[in-house]
């Protein structure tokens, strides 16, 4: 299945967004309670609507790019940012999904579905809620 990629510009410089999307702080404040930690090899918890889901990061560019493992069913996401002069575009990408008939392990439903759910959620998670806690900076 195709991966959810959710982007927005964000009125605010990359330094300001990398604090925002970098820090368990920052993330809790616009995703979900974490104790991420952001160092390649870190393990941390996110405490997502399936439950506590285990995490490790994978690869960090400060202040450009953050990736890491979301285990459930091999799941991965991605933060990319990029200058936009003042401004800063932010793409979250949510990969790793199986084939429209697997039933998630976490979700306990077929991944379809599971996707369909998660790109709306991503809509207002990024589209909104990134948006006004960025802004708020």
């Amino acid at each position: 299945m195709k991966n959810i990629e959710k982007t927005v510009v964000l009125n605010k410089e990359i330094h300001t967004v990398w604090e925002v999307v970098s820090t368990a702080k920052g993330i809790a404040q616009w995703l979900m309670p974490n104790n991420f930690v952001a160092e390649v090899g870190a393990e941390f918890t996110i405490q997502s609507p399936f439950g506590p889901s285990a995490c490790k990061v994978t690869n960090i560019k400060k202040p450009t790019y953050i990736r890491f493992d979301w285990d459930v069913d091999g799941w991965f996401i991605e933060f990319k940012l990029q200058e936009k002069g003042e401004k800063t575009e932010f793409t979250l990408i949510h990969g790793g999904w199986k084939v429209e008939d697997f039933v998630s392990s976490a979700a306990k439903m077929p991944t379809k579905m599971v996707h369909t759910n998660m790109a709306g959620g991503w809509e207002k998670i990024v589209g909104e809620k990134l948006v006004q806690v960025v802004e708020q900076q």
